[in-house]
């Protein structure tokens, strides 16, 4: 199995209101020596964390401890820039198993769903309506329901439904990438070849 299954997941978010977010953010591009998913979440958002010289800057989300959780809560725009799937890696390394932002760039969108981290698009009001919560009360919960496709705030019981590509929707239910995806139809491949002149 390529990944955990993602079925419904209720966690508090972490803010992050800054739109256009690219991936050389996400991952500055000299971290990306490795080929393994393995480690890359101790640099996300690195030049955004750290000072130069390796300390915490206190001031950035990621190192306020009252913020935590499995949702990554972001600008308009999330994901744009280079193609690198590190980026989705990092998201995934640091812990987080969600995205929310009003809209993604498509490659990221894609590099996400691959590995694991449902990046879920929703109407900018409802952000919005999202980042006040999490601003007014940090501890505020978040469900998001893949087989319904719904986002809730819980306290206040507003949602929206978001899209996502039924293909790839299984796949995340399934905790599928698209090999175990070939894998699972092995039979029935075998099945068809048996159909088919030589």
């Amino acid at each position: 199995m390529a990944y955990d299954k993602f079925e419904i997941l209720k966690s508090t978010a972490v803010p992050l209101p800054i739109e256009n977010v690219d991936t050389d953010q996400i991952i500055p591009a000299r971290f990306l020596k490795a080929t393994e998913r393995k480690g890359f979440g101790d640099n996300l958002f690195r030049d955004w964390r750290y000072n130069p010289d390796n300390t915490l800057k206190e001031d950035f989300v990621l190192n306020n401890p009252i913020y935590k959780g499995k949702i990554l809560i972001g600008g308009k725009n999330f994901g744009s820039g280079s193609s690198r799937e590190h980026a989705a890696w990092a998201v995934y390394d640091y812990g987080f198993r969600c995205v929310v932002s009003s809209f993604f760039a498509d490659i990221f969108r894609g590099n996400c769903l691959n590995i694991g981290v449902l990046p879920v698009q929703v109407s900018p009001a409802f952000l919005n309506k999202i980042f006040k919560a999490v601003e007014i009360n940090p501890a505020t919960e978040i469900e998001v329901n893949l087989p319904n496709q719904t986002i809730t705030l819980l306290d206040s019981g507003e949602n929206e439904l978001f899209e996502i590509n039924d293909y790839k929707k299984q796949n995340m239910l399934n905790g599928y990438d698209d090999i175990d995806y070939l894998t699972k139809m092995k039979e029935e491949i075998k099945d068809f070849e048996k159909t088919r002149p030589f």
